[in-house]
């Protein structure tokens, strides 16, 4: 289950959409977030659904290991999408004793449901198709104009982007640690949702003690090689648009122009 978290991690590949300028990326990815929170009919999320199976297409990463993805989440789906039908008044359309299921409730499940799942795949292609050193210093170019007022560019960016790069580290640091739990006899899996959230406690402290040693290490490895950042720090590739990225801008510009038609005319 931990392992079928995709957020974070790096798919290797050589497709045009690895090979975009991370800024590009991150430009994007954020219009798609805000596009679907934004829309409210299910147009304009048939849109960004076909917006995204392009670029899934393109960047070549396996449609199963991105719908792997979504195991980790389907207990909130299915809690979203339950608690939208159930409580949400309108047109009956059964009932049984207090429940009942509505018109209005079974349509807002369904969107907001539709809504969570594009918003995983979205972000997470993010992160598969972007090296974290490009995604480091992408959010830093983005965010350098911001540094005329105090905020600390670098410092953000190379912060955000540790985080991203550990998920997938600690997941298989807990992995390898409920493992050693079951062979020592742990049961993670019998009992009631209480039961099971309480047979999880003896992996947090060793998971907590673990992220700080792997913390260290990496300050460690930092300062070992004199790293510094910020202002006068070099960069073995120099992001620089080409061709390619500025094809990716009329893309982008021909969806805002899509998104903006179909929420004026809907």
């Amino acid at each position: 289950m931990l392992r079928d978290i995709t957020l974070g991690q790096y798919y290797p590949g050589k497709s045009c959409i690895h090979r975009l300028d991370a800024r590009i990326k991150i430009i994007a990815t954020l219009m798609f977030i805000v596009e679907l929170f934004i829309v409210d009919n299910f147009i304009g999320f048939l849109v960004a659904a076909i917006a995204l199976g392009v670029v899934i297409a393109v960047s070549k990463v396996p449609v199963g290991y991105i719908i792997r993805g979504l195991k980790p989440i389907m207990v909130i789906l299915i809690f979203t999408f339950a608690l939208n039908m159930f409580m949400v008044d309108g047109r009956i359309l059964w009932q049984w004793g207090f429940l009942k299921i509505t018109a209005e409730g079974l349509e807002i499940a369904v969107f907001m449901a539709i809504r969570l799942i594009l918003l995983l795949m979205g972000s997470s292609m993010l992160t598969l198709c972007t090296r974290p050193i490009a995604l480091t210093d992408g959010i830093e170019r983005l965010l350098s104009p911001f540094e005329k007022v105090g905020l600390p560019a670098h410092d953000i960016a190379m912060m955000m982007t540790i985080a991203l790069r550990f998920i997938p580290t600690l997941l298989e640091e807990a992995d390898k640690i409920m493992k050693a739990q079951q062979a020592r006899g742990a049961d993670f899996e019998s009992g009631n949702l209480m039961q099971r959230a309480k047979s999880l406690i003896p992996i947090l402290v060793p998971l907590f003690v673990s992220s700080f040693r792997i913390a260290q290490e990496l300050a460690m490895a930092m300062e070992a090689r004199c790293y510094r950042g910020g202002k006068n720090r070099t960069r073995m590739n120099e992001m620089k648009l080409r061709k390619r990225d500025y094809i990716a801008i009329v893309f982008l510009i021909a969806f805002l122009a899509i998104i903006i038609v179909e929420s004026r005319l809907l």
